[in-house]
């Protein structure tokens, strides 16, 4: 165990000598690698220049105006509003037009035309503005509102950078009026237009409704049953005018016969009214029997007799000459206005019964036309009522467009305007020196051992007998002569020239790389985005 305890403690004294004797031949690299790396990074960040960093707050301020009284047109969420704010705010003229009106960034551009050095500028405002939200959970834990933003920009002259601040706070809050007086605009003027069709369309609907019950007057849907009524009507006055024609035709009959009796009386019948009063006769017999009753049998063989006869031309003693009675005149007119009255009655049948086909007609075609006006009223009565509803959004739209332009809607304030900082952001010059000891040491080390890798020579006699197994018999010491010496004095005053070169070098090099570079500021010492409230 003491054995294994001398090894291990024999290996790690070999080992620090090792590294003793490395040292002691290399720690001139070392150390000038070391004063090199550690001149250049101090230079660097004390030439890095200052950069100073202004915030302006905005407050976001709801609608003025309860939305159960006036509701809002603009309906896009506050956070794709501010993207698209973002996007036109930092688009190429509005940023060209600031960085001219404000000279910004003059070592990249050299005079006011587009090119390379105007598209560098832009591009480092850009990175130099930053937008930071700040919500609050008023909506839940889970649910975080956004109320207001900061507005920040970082630069070399801290009064420029708190203008450009508030500038660029300024062009958010007037983007934002007019992006809602647009939004709300565009809704306005949409509806309109809409409106004006939906107008058109129902006006011309309308005409089409109007022209169908000026085609159909009278026979429209809904007059069904008056039609029904009406028909009806005519049926009971058609019965009662059959019942007066049966009526007129007995009481003419009767008349006739009469007639017929008084002449036969005077010993006067003509052929003629004797034919009329059989066919009276017959007609009568028909209503009541068949064609097969002997009297109908015999008044049709009478009646073939009478008009055989009637139809032989010989001469006939007019009647009109035989002296009437008072009797015979009084049946002849009243025979007279029976036929007058039967003339009529027959007028007013043919009268009821067109008009019975007329109002049948319309109540076969009645499921049709209802049909064809329920189709076009269907169509009218959806677009009257959008009509109605396009005419109540246009209104709503007047009234929020009405709203945005008195800027009674969703807006941006200027909370706390960006004042100009007395303190840098960055540099931070001390952690950036701290870094630099600690990466010149680590290089001057790690440069010292690649070195030693690298060296093949034996620089002892172990180191020999670790290389090979011949034994070695003598060791012969260094022999330094007074030549030697003046060639090392020599080497080492040219060495010690050659590092003070090396150290203006490096410390000019790093000068001229940190002077005046923000970019190179902003890259080793990032200034670090505001906590969210």
């Amino acid at each position: 165990m003491s054995v294994g305890l001398e090894q291990e403690e024999g290996g790690g004294g070999q080992a620090l000598d090792r590294l003793r004797a490395a040292w002691s031949r290399r720690k001139w690299l070392a150390i000038v690698l070391f004063a090199v790396a550690m001149t250049a990074s101090a230079t660097l960040v004390m030439a890095l220049p200052d950069v100073y960093r202004s915030t302006a707050t905005v407050l976001i301020e709801g609608q003025q105006v309860p939305e159960r009284f006036v509701g809002s047109t603009v309906t896009s969420e506050l956070e794709t509003r501010l993207a698209s704010i973002t996007q036109d705010v930092l688009s190429r003229p509005r940023l060209e037009a600031l960085i001219n009106r404000l000279g910004l960034y003059p070592d990249l551009r050299h005079d006011e035309s587009p090119g390379p050095g105007m598209a560098a500028a832009i591009g480092r405002l850009r990175n130099d503005v930053k937008l930071e939200l700040r919500s609050s959970e008023a909506g839940g834990a889970y649910r975080r509102t956004t109320i207001a933003f900061g507005l920040s920009y970082r630069g070399a002259d801290p009064q420029q950078v708190a203008v450009v601040a508030n500038t660029l706070a300024s062009a958010y809050v007037e983007e934002n009026l007019k992006v809602r007086e647009r939004s709300a605009s565009g809704t306005t003027e949409f509806l309109r237009v809409q409106l004006d069709e939906a107008k058109k369309r129902l006006d011309d609907q309308e005409g089409h409704v109007s022209a169908l019950r000026a085609r159909y007057l009278g026979d429209l849907p809904g007059q069904g049953q008056a039609h029904l009524a009406r028909l009806e009507s005519l049926g009971s006055q058609l019965r009662l005018n059959n019942d007066s024609q049966l009526r007129l035709v007995e009481r003419r009959d009767a008349m006739a016969a009469q007639l017929l009796r008084a002449r036969s009386e005077s010993g006067v019948e003509p052929d003629e009214d004797r034919l009329q009063r059989l066919k009276g006769e017959l007609a009568n017999l028909r209503v009541k029997y068949t064609d097969f009753w002997p009297d109908i049998i015999r008044l049709k063989d009478e009646i073939a007799s009478l008009e055989k006869k009637l139809a032989e031309p010989k001469p006939r003693k007019p009647v009109d000459d035989l002296p009437p009675t008072p009797q015979v005149l009084q049946l002849r007119e009243a025979l007279k206005s029976a036929h007058t009255e039967m003339s009529i009655l027959k007028t007013e049948e043919q009268r009821i019964r067109k008009d019975l086909a007329v109002y049948q007609a319309r109540i076969d075609s009645t499921p049709q036309r209802e049909r064809e006006f329920a189709d076009l009223t269907r169509d009218y009565e959806n677009l009257k009522e959008m009509y109605y509803t396009l005419l109540k959004r246009y209104g709503e739209a007047q009234i929020a467009e009405n709203m945005e332009q008195r800027q009674k809607g969703e807006q941006f304030r200027v909370l706390e305007p960006a004042v100009p900082s007395g303190t840098p952001a960055a540099p931070n010059r001390l952690r950036l020196l701290l870094l630099g000891v600690g990466l010149s040491a680590a290089l001057g080390v790690g440069v010292m051992f690649v070195a030693e890798i690298l060296d093949t020579s034996f620089h002892s006699v172990n180191d020999l007998r670790a290389f090979s197994a011949l034994p070695v018999l003598v060791a012969i010491p260094r022999i330094i002569t007074e030549s030697d010496a003046r060639r090392q004095r020599h080497r080492f005053r040219l060495a010690t020239v050659g590092v003070m070169v090396a150290l203006v070098l490096a410390a000019g090099a790093s000068y001229v790389a940190a002077s005046g570079n923000q970019f190179l500021t902003n890259l080793l010492s990032p200034i670090k985005d505001a906590p969210r409230g």
